[in-house]
């Protein structure tokens, strides 16, 4: 399982640190490209609406497999296009097979936790954390050699879609004995109303992840910016922000399962949010880069485990049909993620980019007094009982 979660965030960091070669080889503007890259997220977005009827159908493991060799491919196509409708064509595919991934892994991940008795998923994230962060040094070091970001991403992207395609012998058999979900008795079982697949706690843990990626999309887009802007900070300890934010959600989620199977899943996530709102506003209030810095990493530790316990909680709302959860759930997050750089910046340019920054504050809150929800999602596990 491992591999694939790794694959899916060193083929995202290798394609994140390549951007600018990317944008230099098509000669696109700011403006042009901020709009492209939005084509990666609306696909995701869109394909996770559907996605768990094909995990229901077929089970989870043939969809981890091809999406995750699909997704380790795509970004040669980003270096590889020449145009500008052409990059964003690749953007929405590798969104599409992103999609498929996290939903059918994250399953996978449930399955696996069901069997083993015990919280993984915060661990399981940690690696794609972790392979965010060396897809980025690798780019970094292609593109430090002048390797263009073809030739970059074939080198790396092929050997990782052959890791993806012999990971699959060790996936889990859904049709397991660990309560894994069974795609023909989902099929052709009770019929169930539109209504009744939302339940309330369902959509709690949905909008409690969409404030969790919102959260994580304001420090991808704007925690830079706001060293460089509003505290005069040069560029190169400006990206210490994004640097110690990121760090920070790896190495916090390593320590997850760890903390969840100590204090309870609820509790876990409570001081997560409450750390999260805590680190940024004290970072917000002051005007020094390295308290800013501290302030950012603090909100990245916060951060770290609230949208896997939030997936988990959400898998084993429904033993029979964890993909059901997981998608709309996901779902709802992505769709944060993709709005939140957007409403930051709408509301930096009414009240200025500081008081914009207070908006993932207040998120964190909302996280930290919903996080009960958690607890009652993951009890209902077979494996927590």
């Amino acid at each position: 399982m491992v591999a694939y979660f790794a694959a899916l965030g060193l083929a995202n960091g290798v394609w994140l640190a390549r951007i600018p070669a990317v944008k230099q080889h098509l000669h696109l503007t700011d403006g042009v490209l901020g709009l492209a890259l939005l084509s990666a997220p609306a696909g995701l977005v869109v394909v996770v609406l559907f996605v768990s009827r094909i995990v229901h159908r077929v089970g989870s493991r043939r969809p981890t497999i091809v999406a995750g060799t699909c997704a380790a491919l795509v970004p040669i196509g980003l270096g590889l296009a020449p145009s500008l409708p052409a990059l964003m064509a690749a953007l929405f595919a590798f969104g599409l097979a992103g999609g498929i991934l996290d939903v059918a892994m994250n399953s996978q991940a449930v399955l696996v936790e069901r069997g083993m008795r015990r919280p993984l998923m915060t661990s399981f994230h940690a690696c794609y954390s972790f392979g965010g962060l060396a897809g980025a040094l690798l780019g970094g070091l292609f593109a430090w050699a002048r390797v263009g970001p073809a030739m970059n991403f074939a080198v790396v992207c092929i050997p990782l879609a052959c890791a993806a395609m012999a990971a699959g012998r060790w996936l889990v058999p859904d049709d397991g004995g660990n309560g894994a979900e069974q795609p023909a008795v989902a099929a052709q079982g009770r019929p169930r109303r539109l209504l009744q697949s939302w339940t309330p706690a369902l959509l709690v843990m949905a909008l409690l992840a969409a404030c969790s990626l919102l959260g994580e999309g304001a420090a991808d887009g704007w925690s830079a910016v706001y060293l460089r802007d509003n505290l005069g900070a040069p560029a190169g300890l400006a990206a210490l922000a994004y640097a110690g934010f990121s760090v920070a959600m790896a190495v916090g989620r390593l320590s997850g399962d760890r903390l969840s199977m100590r204090f309870g899943a609820a509790v876990l996530m409570r001081w997560c949010g409450l750390i999260a709102a805590a680190g940024l506003a004290f970072g917000l209030l002051s005007r020094d880069p390295a308290a800013a810095i501290a302030g950012f990493t603090a909100f990245g530790a916060g951060l770290s485990c609230t949208f896997p316990l939030l997936l988990s909680a959400a898998g084993h709302a429904e033993p029979d049909r964890p993909a059901h959860g997981i998608a709309r759930v996901a779902g709802f997050g992505y769709g944060g993620m993709l709005a939140g750089p957007v409403l930051i910046g709408g509301l930096a340019t009414a009240l200025g980019l500081q008081r914009a920054l207070t908006m993932p504050v207040l998120l964190a809150l909302a996280i930290a007094v919903g996080a009960g929800v958690v607890g009652r999602g993951i009890a209902r596990s077979p494996g927590n009982r």
